[in-house]
Formats: C-alpha cells, sequence, structure tokens
C-alpha cells in the first residue's frame, strides 16, 4: 500500500524540517501532526502539517507511516503506548538519537512481527536551537540518515523501499547498522562533542562571567565549539540517560587526553598529540 497519509508526532526541528523537506519535494500525501496545541499552531502556519492532534492515537488514524520525533524516553513510551493499537500495515519509525532502548521496546511491544512493523532510525542533522520555528525543508541535505534494521529485515519492498526512498529524495544519505554499534559510535561523534561545547562554555561564563564579550574575541575557533552549548537540555538529557556507559566511556578516555596535554606542554609528547590528531581524515574541504 502506497504512503498516503503521514502522521508526525513532535512537530519540532527535526519533525517539522521533515514534514517541509517532503513537502519541497512534492509528495502529495497529507500530513498529520501531534503536539501540544501551540506547536501545531506553528507547524501549521509554517505549512509542515495540514491537521493537528494532541493524543497520538487520534492522530495516527489512517496513516500508512508514523514517525516519532520526540526525544528518545518519550519515543520509548509511545512505542509502548500506540504500537499495538496500529494498523498492522502501518510502518511505525523514529529519528532518536540512541537506538538501543527503542529497538528494545519495539521488539517487547511487536514481538516476532518487529521486522515488519517498526523501523529504527537517526537523522544525523539539527541545530543549536529547538522547535518549528527553525525547521528546515533543507534540513537533511548531504546529512547521514542512520537505519538500525534487525536481521533478515526486508527493507528493499513495499512501505520500507517507499519510506527510505523519501529519505533519499529529502537529501539524506542512509547507513545502516545494529542498534549497538550506532550508540557506541554516536557517543563519540556526536554526544561527546556536545558534552565537550556544553563543558567548555560553562567553564567560560564561570571563569569570565555571562557579560564578557568572549566569542567576538576568541573568532571563529571559539564560535564554532561553543555553538552548539546552546542545545536545549530536555533533548541531551534523554541522550545522557539512555547512552550512558557508552557517553561515560568516551568521556573518560577524553579526559585522559586532556590530562595527557596537561601533564605534556613542555615535552615532545604533545607534538605527538598534534601529529596524531592530524590522521583524521577529513572529508570536506576547508
Amino acid at each position: 500500500m502506497p504512503i498516503r497519509q503521514i502522521t508526525v508526532i513532535g512537530t519540532g526541528l527535526i519533525g517539522g524540517s521533515f514534514a517541509l523537506a517532503l513537502r519541497k519535494r512534492r509528495w502529495a500525501g497529507k500530513i498529520v501532526g501531534c503536539d501540544r496545541q501551540s506547536a501545531l499552531r506553528k507547524a501549521k502556519m509554517c505549512g509542515a502539517i495540514e491537521i493537528g492532534f494532541t493524543e497520538p492515537a487520534q492522530a495516527v488514524r489512517g496513516s500508512q507511516l508514523v514517525v516519532l520525533a520526540t526525544p528518545v524516553l518519550a519515543i520509548i513510551d509511545l512505542v509502548g503506548r500506540i504500537g499495538r493499537s496500529l494498523s498492522p500495515t502501518t510502518l511505525l519509525t523514529d529519528v532518536g538519537s540512541t537506538k538501543a532502548g527503542v529497538m528494545q521496546q519495539a521488539l517487547k511491544v511487536f514481538g516476532k512481527n518487529t521486522g515488519e512493523r517498526f523501523l529504527g532510525g537517526h537523522p544525523m542533522a539539527g541545530k543549536e536551537y529547538s522547535g518549528v520555528d527553525y525547521a528546515d525543508a533543507d534540513l537533511f541535505q548531504n546529512a547521514v540518515w542512520f537505519l538500525t534494521p534487525l536481521p533478515r529485515q526486508n527493507l528493499h519492498a513495499g512501505i520500507f523501499a517507499e519510506f527510505i526512498g523519501w529519505i533519499d529524495q529529502i537529501g539524506a544519505r542512509v547507513a545502516m547498522l545494529p542498534a549497538d554499534d550506532h550508540d557506541r559510535l554516536c557517543a563519540w561523534i556526536s554526544h561527546l562533542p556536545q558534552m565537550v561545547s556544553t563543558a567548555l562554555a560553562a567553564a567560560l561564563v564561570e571563569e569570565f562571567g555571562e557579560d564578557a564579550p568572549l566569542l567576538p574575541a576568541g573568532g571563529r575557533a571559539l564560535r564554532e565549539m561553543t555553538r552548539i552549548a546552546a542545545s536545549p537540555y530536555s533533548m541531551w538529557r534523554d541522550i545522557a540517560i539512555s547512552n550512558r556507559q557508552n557517553l561515560s566511556d568516551a568521556l573518560f578516555k577524553v579526559e585522559q587526553r586532556i590530562a595527557h596535554i596537561r601533564e605534556n606542554l613542555t615535552t615532545r609528547a604533545l607534538a605527538e598529540e598534534f601529529e596524531l590528531a592530524h590522521g583524521l581524515k577529513k572529508t570536506e574541504k576547508p
């Protein structure tokens, strides 16, 4: 059955951007939103959705695809709340930043039918600000969209193939890996950078005060390193909780690295750290 109606639960930055991206690429179906009334009004005004509901059970009726675009712990809760009541022909997917807990919940709800009912996902796209006010139809251009399929799950036919085709249409690049591998990788390439940025910005405020004009003086490097420090705690709280061990391990190893640099500011070991860091492969031109 082709996708004629999509429900997006959570019409914020990612959910709103996904809806706008589909519209820009001329997807002709109906997009239903589910969120608080204030968020739904904004989502309608910007053209992301046509109709909205505050109750998920109402919002999913008649949809062939349901996208959960809330913080991770809410996604896990929603899979449990609405999963069993969805039509057997409806595909449930999510955009959560961690996947192991989400996949465990899906397996609990759908059991042996999980491979026909659910597909875990995580687009590596975002901004330091949240909400549909910042939604962007081009947010996913050249971004990796991770999928975490189950073993032997067939993604090459039916609604799965159509959904993945639209991921490609909106400009993202699909990459597939197991949920546990995803969470370990994202702890390093996404979650750790956020915590480092937050720590640096907090240390600067504590050292110099909130009114010190540090960003203009620090230039591009400081602006880039602290940009995502403006990200909302409400989202990162769930990520820290749901990926605690992987993130804790990554933070510990970087703490060791920083301590090693601190202890060797006047030795050859500092040059060796720079040489090792230069080995990070860069795929984008400066």
